[in-house]
């Protein structure tokens, strides 16, 4: 079965429109307008239109658009902060508060319309955010799954740890991990497809495929196609196969 899959948004609507009107022409050059689109999470943060890209996923969805969306620890930061006003999480190996410009929740209340600065009394802006974001986009990001599994795929937004079952993955995990995922060469039966570790480009490490190209860091949002094991990346009307990197 053909599954297509974006890398992380962060906020990037532009973006992210564009690597959808590739995916429409592949699909239909493949004449498979019903293969699914797995959206790797990080919806959120960094970029430009955090809302609008909620929109757009929720709106494709509504109208049976065959996509999936994975929760990431950018969503889960704001779906935090909305519920409980929380602007740290523990997993974050720096320590920064959320609000901080390196995570991007401040551009992501911009987009809603909320004024926010690390460092300014949480209260008011917590209260303005409860008024400003739809409570409908939040319980669309409490709705997302933590992964997706095929018969030859398995996609999470940071990846997996080796040796445990997906039924029994952690979330923190499932969004979080870097250490003891990165560093593996497990062979887990299946790809691994994820993101979470931004890199220049997307990369195969054999055992797993990483499709966060930075669109965070305004790079490149990555569009790819698997058929089987084999994955290509999408740019425009051109496909390109990526292979293993034999120096990883």
């Amino acid at each position: 079965m053909r599954y297509y899959a974006i890398g992380d948004i962060h906020g990037q609507l532009q973006m992210l429109e564009t690597v959808h009107d590739w995916i429409a022409a592949d699909r239909a050059r493949c004449g498979d307008q019903d293969a699914p689109v797995v959206h790797l999470g990080d919806l959120v943060d960094r970029g430009p239109d955090s809302k609008g890209v909620i929109d757009f996923l929720m709106q494709g969805m509504a109208r049976g658009e065959p996509w999936l969306v994975l929760k990431g620890n950018h969503d889960r930061y704001l779906e935090n902060f909305y519920r409980r006003g929380v602007t740290v999480d523990p997993n974050t190996r720096t320590g920064l508060d959320w609000l901080n410009p390196r995570l991007g929740g401040d551009k992501t209340l911009q987009s809603y319309g909320v004024a926010a600065e690390e460092g300014s009394d949480i209260e008011p802006i917590l209260a303005q955010a409860r008024q400003l974001v739809p409570q409908a986009q939040i319980e669309f990001i409490e709705s997302l799954p933590f992964y997706h599994e095929t018969n030859h795929l398995i996609f999470a937004h940071a990846g997996i740890r080796p040796h445990v079952a997906m039924h029994a993955q952690t979330e923190d995990d499932l969004i979080w991990i870097r250490d003891g995922f990165l560093d593996d060469d497990t062979d887990h039966g299946k790809i691994v497809v994820h993101g979470h570790t931004a890199l220049e480009a997307p990369e195969h490490f054999g055992n797993r495929i990483d499709l966060d190209s930075g669109a965070g860091y305004f790079r490149p949002l990555t569009a790819a196609v698997f058929e089987d094991r084999t994955c290509y990346i999408l740019s425009g009307t051109t496909r390109t196969e990526l292979n293993e990197n034999p120096s990883k």
